[in-house]
């Protein structure tokens, strides 16, 4: 560093890594210093400086009793020792000494009273929240959420059907049941007579019992804002962590395009997104998820993007740019150790990878401060010619087709709407067999995203329309619908 640097640093002020002191005298007061620097990314102090940024200097005697106490007290009064560096910058009101001190690798640090402390701002703060205390050890590798004992539980709780079927699997022989309780202690899933998070997560009878926050929220928006009063389809999703995948992953499907990519028009198409991609981000979102946070897993699906968002921030010194990268630090092992044979993963690190190459369009985004992590999956602008609901004309014509949709609602019900004409080609049905022919189980799913629309714009209609609830309904293409899609076009999907 030269002068100039030093003179443009101080102009800056103090911030959450460069601290000013005068003069430091007592040990503890710079082992303060150095474990919140050391907790909190790493930073430099620039001894020999004012509040103000203003250079008041060091005399030769005081250079010389800081870097003893320096030494010592980086050796004796932190735990775990650390490294710092220093710089002696001559000026013409003395010598400031840059020390800098490197974001440790074994957080958190300690005082000698084994005080942690962590940077506020400028300032500095003592941790004593128990939470964030176990936040830090968790982002060490000190313990992992997944290997503690759920306190209640006990063998009784388990699925054991599901639990000899891996076995089985795994290790191509039936687990004798005498050997139960010391297999599940060996796999990580029992301790102490208790099973373990893990154990829960993955073979628990009723895992939410035990672990309320442990489960994913999904909600899909008809907008783009988070703030819309409405939303077509939202969802509560709980069970074994693999049940969690299946529904989560069914959930996002159910609520995307699909297109034809140059395939036929009877031709169910192909996801907008390509399911690798998914499947790879919510994976990642179930298995790296801190579990010492009492958020749970979010889904929310808006017209221009899809957002997976898991409680914990990348552990320790993991950047987002290390894991496109396939750096990996395991935060739970356990968990991790048994979901290469349950679910699409393989603790490589090559997730991310994969999921960008398949869909490039994934943006990351770490945020320390919330203790969360984010991946925002844009979805495709449509540019396929699709029909606009609106522009249906008295006589039931056909509109022109445009090469790019202008109407969000035609965006939003175009490919649900065609799948629910093609169905009713064969004649009037009741709504129960019409959601079945479309592969749904989600009643208001199917209203909201297809009947209704459908409705609407004058293509579908009942046979009962002065008995809406009758239990003889049924709905039939109109001629509008008719026109639309011709008998010899139909195809039940």
């Amino acid at each position: 560093m030269h002068l100039e640097e030093l003179q443009r640093l101080l102009a800056g002020g103090e911030d959450s890594q460069h601290q000013f002191k005068r003069e430091i005298t007592h040990p503890d007061s710079l082992a303060a210093e150095l474990v919140a620097l050391s907790n909190s990314g790493g930073g430099q102090i620039f001894v020999g400086v004012e509040d103000d940024g203003r250079i008041s200097g060091l005399s030769p005697q005081q250079v010389r009793a800081f870097n003893q106490l320096l030494s010592n007290t980086a050796s004796n009064n932190v735990r775990p020792p650390i490294h710092p560096s220093t710089q002696n910058i001559v000026t013409e009101q003395g010598v400031v000494i840059v020390v800098t001190v490197a974001a440790g690798l074994n957080q958190p640090y300690m005082d000698a009273q084994g005080r942690v402390w962590v940077k506020n701002g400028a300032d500095k703060r003592h941790v004593t929240s128990r939470e964030e205390m176990q936040r830090m050890f968790l982002n060490a590798g000190l313990i992992q959420a997944d290997t503690l004992p759920v306190p209640g539980t006990s063998v009784a709780d388990m699925d054991w059907a599901a639990f000899d079927a891996y076995y089985r699997k795994r290790f191509n022989q039936p687990c004798p049941e005498a050997e139960h309780t010391a297999s599940l202690t060996s796999l990580g899933l029992l301790k102490n007579q208790q099973l373990t998070l893990a154990g829960v997560l993955l073979f628990g009878l009723q895992p939410q019992r035990w672990l309320p926050v442990c489960m994913v929220k999904a909600v899909a928006f008809y907008g783009n804002s988070i703030g819309d009063t409405q939303y077509q389809d939202s969802e509560d999703i709980d069970g074994t962590l693999s049940a969690q995948f299946q529904r989560s992953f069914a959930f996002i499907k159910r609520n995307l395009h699909h297109v034809q990519n140059g395939r036929g028009f009877n031709t169910l198409g192909e996801l907008e997104v390509p399911p690798i991609a998914l499947e790879e981000l919510l994976v990642n979102a179930l298995m790296h998820r801190d579990y010492f946070d009492s958020a749970s897993i979010r889904i929310l699906v808006f017209r221009d993007r899809i957002e997976i968002i898991s409680p914990g921030h990348l552990p320790g010194n993991l950047s987002t740019e290390d894991i496109q990268h396939g750096k990996t630090k395991r935060r739970n092992p356990i968990l991790s150790e048994h979901a290469a044979h349950l679910l699409p993963y393989r603790g490589l690190g090559s997730g991310i990878h994969r999921a960008r190459q398949a869909w490039p369009q994934i943006e990351l985004q770490d945020h320390r401060s919330g203790n969360e992590f984010r991946a925002v999956v844009a979805r495709p602008k449509p540019t396929t010619q699709v029909i606009a609901p609106a522009g249906i004309g008295a006589e039931g014509t056909r509109p022109p087709a445009t090469p790019e949709v202008t109407d969000p609602v035609t965006d939003l019900v175009a490919d649900p709407v065609v799948r629910l004409l093609r169905v009713l080609v064969d004649g009037a049905l009741p709504p129960s067999e019409i959601q079945h022919r479309l592969g749904l189980k989600h009643r208001p799913t199917f209203r909201a995203n297809y009947l209704h629309p459908a409705l609407a714009a004058g293509w579908v209609e009942m046979t009962l329309p002065d008995k809406p609830t009758s239990r003889l309904q049924r709905y039939r293409l109109t001629e509008a619908g008719q026109a639309l899609v011709p008998p010899q076009q139909g195809h039940n999907p």
